[in-house]
Protein backbone atom coordinates (compact mmCIF):
# COMPACT_ATOMS: atom_id res chain seq x y z
CA UNK A 1 0.00 0.00 0.00
CA UNK A 2 1.15 3.43 -0.97
CA UNK A 3 2.17 6.30 1.97
CA UNK A 4 -0.87 8.28 0.27
CA UNK A 5 -3.64 5.32 0.51
CA UNK A 6 -2.46 4.53 4.57
CA UNK A 7 -2.87 8.50 5.31
CA UNK A 8 -6.76 8.42 3.51
CA UNK A 9 -7.69 5.57 5.46
CA UNK A 10 -6.51 7.29 8.72
CA UNK A 11 -7.68 10.44 7.96
CA UNK A 12 -11.73 8.86 7.14
CA UNK A 13 -11.35 7.15 10.56
CA UNK A 14 -10.09 10.22 13.27
CA UNK A 15 -12.77 12.12 11.23
CA UNK A 16 -15.00 9.87 12.10
CA UNK A 17 -14.16 9.33 15.63
CA UNK A 18 -14.13 12.70 16.29
CA UNK A 19 -16.72 13.70 14.58
CA UNK A 20 -19.11 11.12 16.49
CA UNK A 21 -17.84 11.53 19.91
CA UNK A 22 -16.73 14.96 20.25
CA UNK A 23 -18.63 17.19 17.53
CA UNK A 24 -21.67 15.32 17.55
CA UNK A 25 -22.12 15.92 21.12
CA UNK A 26 -21.01 20.08 21.43
CA UNK A 27 -24.51 22.11 21.47
CA UNK A 28 -22.85 25.79 21.33
CA UNK A 29 -26.17 27.84 21.49
CA UNK A 30 -28.36 25.31 21.28
CA UNK A 31 -27.98 24.35 18.26
CA UNK A 32 -24.76 24.62 16.91
CA UNK A 33 -23.20 20.90 16.41
CA UNK A 34 -20.23 21.44 13.57
CA UNK A 35 -19.22 18.80 10.90
CA UNK A 36 -15.80 18.81 10.76
CA UNK A 37 -15.82 15.81 8.70
CA UNK A 38 -16.25 17.92 5.11
CA UNK A 39 -12.03 18.85 5.66
CA UNK A 40 -12.01 15.15 4.23
CA UNK A 41 -13.45 16.65 1.05
CA UNK A 42 -11.00 19.14 1.14
CA UNK A 43 -7.65 17.03 2.09
CA UNK A 44 -8.80 13.88 -0.54
CA UNK A 45 -5.60 14.05 -3.48
CA UNK A 46 -6.65 16.59 -6.47
CA UNK A 47 -6.09 13.83 -9.35
CA UNK A 48 -7.13 10.66 -7.27
CA UNK A 49 -9.74 8.44 -8.56
CA UNK A 50 -13.12 9.71 -8.81
CA UNK A 51 -14.96 6.83 -8.47
CA UNK A 52 -12.83 5.40 -4.79
CA UNK A 53 -13.57 8.92 -4.09
CA UNK A 54 -17.42 8.68 -4.54
CA UNK A 55 -17.22 5.58 -2.72
CA UNK A 56 -15.10 6.99 -0.02
CA UNK A 57 -17.45 10.19 0.05
CA UNK A 58 -20.73 7.89 0.71
CA UNK A 59 -18.47 5.35 3.43
CA UNK A 60 -17.86 8.45 5.50
CA UNK A 61 -21.61 9.74 5.38
CA UNK A 62 -22.44 6.45 6.14
CA UNK A 63 -20.38 5.90 8.92
CA UNK A 64 -21.25 9.62 10.59
CA UNK A 65 -25.25 8.63 9.62
CA UNK A 66 -24.86 5.31 11.14
CA UNK A 67 -22.94 6.85 14.60
CA UNK A 68 -25.22 9.87 14.57
CA UNK A 69 -28.99 8.41 13.46
CA UNK A 70 -29.67 11.17 10.80
CA UNK A 71 -31.36 9.00 7.91
CA UNK A 72 -28.40 8.96 5.45
CA UNK A 73 -28.67 13.07 5.11
CA UNK A 74 -24.50 13.16 5.71
CA UNK A 75 -24.07 9.89 2.97
CA UNK A 76 -26.07 12.49 0.48
CA UNK A 77 -24.50 15.72 1.27
CA UNK A 78 -21.05 14.04 1.39
CA UNK A 79 -22.14 12.33 -2.27
CA UNK A 80 -23.13 15.55 -3.70
CA UNK A 81 -20.54 17.70 -3.03
CA UNK A 82 -17.84 14.80 -3.82
CA UNK A 83 -19.15 14.35 -7.24
CA UNK A 84 -19.20 18.55 -7.29
CA UNK A 85 -16.09 18.73 -6.04
CA UNK A 86 -14.16 19.41 -9.37
CA UNK A 87 -16.71 22.29 -10.60
CA UNK A 88 -16.08 23.96 -7.14
CA UNK A 89 -12.52 23.66 -7.85
CA UNK A 90 -12.60 24.83 -11.32
CA UNK A 91 -14.96 27.89 -9.89
CA UNK A 92 -12.16 28.67 -7.26
CA UNK A 93 -9.15 28.01 -8.50
CA UNK A 94 -9.97 29.08 -12.30
CA UNK A 95 -7.87 27.80 -15.42
CA UNK A 96 -5.03 26.78 -12.76
CA UNK A 97 -7.55 23.92 -11.88
CA UNK A 98 -7.19 22.00 -15.58
CA UNK A 99 -3.60 22.14 -15.95
CA UNK A 100 -1.46 18.78 -14.83
CA UNK A 101 0.43 19.96 -12.46
CA UNK A 102 -1.64 21.51 -10.24
CA UNK A 103 -1.10 21.83 -6.70
CA UNK A 104 -2.53 23.41 -3.56
CA UNK A 105 1.00 24.95 -3.18
CA UNK A 106 0.68 26.98 -6.19
CA UNK A 107 -2.89 28.64 -5.03
CA UNK A 108 -3.63 31.70 -2.55
CA UNK A 109 -4.64 31.18 1.06
CA UNK A 110 -8.02 33.22 0.07
CA UNK A 111 -8.38 30.35 -2.61
CA UNK A 112 -7.95 27.67 -0.91
CA UNK A 113 -10.41 29.43 1.77
CA UNK A 114 -13.11 30.33 -0.55
CA UNK A 115 -12.51 26.15 -1.53
CA UNK A 116 -13.44 24.68 1.69
CA UNK A 117 -16.25 27.58 2.12
CA UNK A 118 -17.86 26.59 -0.74
CA UNK A 119 -17.94 23.13 0.20
CA UNK A 120 -18.70 23.68 3.49
CA UNK A 121 -21.50 25.54 2.80
CA UNK A 122 -22.91 23.78 0.09
CA UNK A 123 -23.10 20.79 1.83
CA UNK A 124 -24.72 22.20 4.83
CA UNK A 125 -27.43 23.46 2.06
CA UNK A 126 -27.80 19.88 0.97
CA UNK A 127 -27.87 18.42 4.41
CA UNK A 128 -30.33 21.03 6.31
CA UNK A 129 -32.51 21.36 3.29
CA UNK A 130 -33.38 17.47 2.81
CA UNK A 131 -33.66 17.18 6.97
CA UNK A 132 -35.83 20.05 7.64
CA UNK A 133 -37.69 18.98 3.75
CA UNK A 134 -40.00 22.51 4.10
CA UNK A 135 -39.99 25.53 1.59
CA UNK A 136 -42.06 26.88 4.69
CA UNK A 137 -39.14 27.08 6.87
CA UNK A 138 -36.54 28.18 4.51
CA UNK A 139 -35.82 31.02 6.73
CA UNK A 140 -34.39 28.10 9.43
CA UNK A 141 -32.72 26.06 6.52
CA UNK A 142 -30.86 29.13 6.27
CA UNK A 143 -30.06 30.16 9.71
CA UNK A 144 -28.88 26.54 10.21
CA UNK A 145 -26.75 26.80 7.21
CA UNK A 146 -24.85 30.23 7.96
CA UNK A 147 -24.85 29.52 11.91
CA UNK A 148 -23.52 25.94 11.83
CA UNK A 149 -21.49 26.19 8.28
CA UNK A 150 -19.41 29.17 10.04
CA UNK A 151 -18.60 27.35 13.01
CA UNK A 152 -17.56 24.14 10.51
CA UNK A 153 -15.45 26.52 8.23
CA UNK A 154 -13.51 27.87 10.99
CA UNK A 155 -12.88 24.80 12.61
CA UNK A 156 -11.93 23.29 9.22
CA UNK A 157 -9.61 26.37 8.73
CA UNK A 158 -7.84 25.59 11.84
CA UNK A 159 -7.58 21.76 11.24
CA UNK A 160 -6.77 22.05 7.84
CA UNK A 161 -3.57 25.10 9.37
CA UNK A 162 -2.81 22.35 12.12
CA UNK A 163 -2.76 18.94 10.02
CA UNK A 164 -1.46 19.97 6.67
CA UNK A 165 1.96 19.74 5.79
CA UNK A 166 4.01 22.27 6.54
CA UNK A 167 4.78 23.13 2.58
CA UNK A 168 2.17 25.29 1.96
Amino acid sequence: MNNTLIINILRFVLLVITQVLIFNNLNFLGFINPFVYVVFFYWYPIKGNRAIFMLTAFLLGLAIDIFSDTLALNALASVTIAYARPAIMRFCFGVNYDFQSFSFKNTTKVQRITFMAMLVFFHHLIFFSFEILSIAHILLILKKVFAIGTVTLLLCVLFSSLFSPKSE
